[in-house]
């Protein structure tokens, strides 16, 4: 059993109630069995390096044996359509039965704080009974055979079935709905999928595991394999999945497509998104907006808002909103009710922050607010002054980080917008729905957000991005339709009765 942890720090801060991780029972799921050996890789609480699991160390041997056994499964064994759905919606019913149990987990492995990883649960839920009403998904239609010249007494329709075995690779900044969004399209479309979760959050999606499980998710459909010596290159190379579907970078991204092969690959590889605001916009509305979208679960959210651009008319008013708001806000303890921010997923990644926008403000960018560092916090930082060549505009931060630059003419701030290498989300405010359509139209994004900022997702929408930003969608009903494929059945019914 993975043995229980009070996260119990000899120096707690104040407003800090420590919790208790729930039991898993094992460090990976393979071959329909928990794996309790070799349970050796700490998960560590970014917050102060407390261990709060163990999980296992999996090998390229452990992926060989997980996709074998769910590759037999599927030559003979039947799941019904009703019995997936009504699987996912007992899941997400339990999950609401166990929210608290599950935000602990999230809480206590990332760097969310206590409320946001109640939001992740809800959505999650959310994501579960999405993924359950997506069987309709899968009804196909009849084929047009008589507008056709293939006549000849013939019906046929079409179907949609289960691509087969699907590779599931998730990051650490969701580890319980972006988990969901893979797997629950996965089970309801039919096919069977190995879980790959971030190393350094394992523990929701392998808790994510176990109430699928629990649900009725037979145990020969799911596997959960953990961080080790050659496992992302056996799953991804196995020549027995069907797909593969990565949340993550786009170096990485590029790796997994080279190694791969002729591979059906779905990727969500983040962005460094712009808002426009506009001169009809109301700034201190936009400001409150994008302090909000900036700095949510520490900046670390594909959605984060990364470029502002602020027509000069306004350019003064919204920087002093936005550095009076940012200035508010409380970092510290993840547990705390009152805490806006948390920690850095590790002292590391708080360090690469701080190197991105020193390197900024060495090249003349302005420094507002923020730009400390204490551990794995870093304090939400605003700037103005941003060189264009400054990684801090021109890459993903995925941290705390938010740069407000001016523009004169509309047109120029499209343009500034689209110079990326991205293109996930971008906000507009305006009043003028006609130049907010406008704006749209020339926006090179995957959803444009008007009188919001890029920071919006619903999880039934399609989701992804064009350039660097991914390739394919997600998004429940999208996603299995990604992990399906339709399938031709024609019947050449004979000659005519005369």
């Amino acid at each position: 059993m993975l043995p229980s942890t009070i996260l119990d720090d000899a120096r707690p801060e104040s407003g800090d109630s420590r919790v208790e991780v729930a039991n898993l029972p094992g460090g990976a799921f393979l071959e329909g069995q928990w794996q309790t050996a070799g349970m050796t890789l700490e998960v560590a609480d970014p917050q102060d390096g407390l261990v709060v699991g163990h999980v296992c160390v999996s090998t390229a041997e452990d992926v060989k044996r997980a996709i074998g056994h769910i590759h037999r499964h599927l030559q003979f064994a039947d799941w019904p359509l009703r019995a997936r759905r009504e699987a996912l919606e007992k899941a997400s019913r339990m999950l609401g039965e166990q929210a608290e149990r599950f935000a602990a987990i999230i809480a206590a492995e990332s760097s969310k704080t206590i409320v946001e990883a109640e939001r992740e649960v809800r959505r999650c839920m959310e994501t579960l009974r999405l993924s359950a009403a997506a069987a309709e998904e899968l009804a196909g239609e009849t084929l047009a055979f008589e507008d056709s010249l293939a006549t000849g007494n013939k019906i046929g329709w079409y179907s949609r079935k289960p691509v087969g075995i699907i590779a599931a690779i998730t990051p650490f900044n969701d580890p319980l709905n972006l988990v969901a969004h893979k797997l629950g399209p996965a089970l309801i479309g039919g096919n069977g999928v190995v879980l790959k979760p971030s190393g350094r959050t394992p523990l929701s999606g392998l808790a994510l595991v176990q109430l699928l499980l629990e649900s009725g998710v037979p145990s020969a459909r799911i596997a959960a394999v953990i961080s080790g010596p050659g496992v992302s290159e056996a799953l991804i190379t196995d020549e027995r999945v069907d797909l593969i579907s990565f949340t993550g970078g786009p170096v990485t991204a590029d790796r997994i497509a080279a190694a791969a092969g002729a591979k059906k690959i779905l990727s969500e590889l983040g962005g460094n998104n712009a808002t426009i605001v506009c001169p009809d916009a109301d700034p201190e509305t936009a400001a409150e907006a994008i302090v909000a979208g900036a700095f949510g679960v520490a900046g670390q959210n594909c959605l984060s808002v990364q470029r502002v651009y602020v027509h000069i008319s306004l350019f003064n008013d919204v920087l002093a909103h936005v550095v009076r708001g940012t200035k508010s806000l409380k970092t510290g303890p993840k547990l705390d009710r009152v805490t806006d921010v948390g920690p850095m997923i590790s002292e590391t990644e708080a360090r690469r922050v701080e190197e991105w926008v020193a390197e900024a403000t060495a090249a003349g960018a302005t420094l507002h607010a923020g730009g400390k560092r204490r551990g794995a916090y870093y304090e939400p930082t605003v700037l103005t002054d941003v060189p264009s060549k400054c990684r801090v505009i021109r890459d993903e931060v995925f941290g705390p980080v938010v740069s407000i630059l001016p523009f004169i003419e509309v047109q120029d701030a499209i343009y500034a917008a689209n110079n990326s290498d991205y293109g996930l989300q971008a906000g507009v405010f305006t009043r003028s729905i006609d130049q907010a359509l406008a704006i749209a139209d020339k926006l090179h994004v995957g959803a444009v957000v008007i009188n919001e900022t890029s920071d919006l997702r619903i999880d039934s929408m399609p989701f992804g991005g064009f350039k660097k930003s991914g390739v394919g969608r997600e998004g429940v009903r999208h996603a299995v339709r990604e992990m399906t494929e339709p399938k031709n059945t024609i019947i050449n019914l004979g000659e005519p009765p005369r």
